[in-house]
């Protein structure tokens, strides 16, 4: 059994697939059969709005060529934005899959519980 881990950023960035006019924002060779596949952002990410109950939502849609993601890890930093305030939070870490801190101008804790990340296929 084989596993892949993939780590990239991809914004703003394009790359020239060999033999292809096209482009795409990641690009990846298999180094054993030469294949290449790509994958490219179809849109700007989407923010996450509150709802009541939670429920999941698109928040960014990829066109995947040979290739199929299938986890997704939220490393890196992140912006939340108080839901009555509108405090801007940034630097927010979501690895651990929650998130707390407290907002001054609302006066209430902030808070990010129970994340889950689903790829599926649009």
């Amino acid at each position: 059994m084989y596993a892949l881990t993939l780590k990239a950023e991809l914004a703003g960035r394009n790359n020239e697939m060999s033999g292809s006019r096209g482009e795409a924002n990641f690009v990846w060779k298999c180094k054993n059969c030469k294949r290449e596949s790509s994958a490219t952002i179809k849109a700007a990410p989407t923010p996450y709005p509150q709802s009541e109950p939670p429920k999941a939502q698109k928040i960014l849609e990829f066109d995947c060529r040979g290739l199929e993601f299938t986890e997704f890890i939220p490393e890196g930093e992140w912006l939340v934005d108080g839901l009555e305030s509108n405090t801007k939070f940034e630097g927010v870490e979501l690895t651990e899959g929650e998130w707390f801190d407290y907002d001054e101008k609302a006066g209430d804790e902030v808070s990010i519980k129970d994340l889950t990340w689903d790829i599926v296929r649009a």
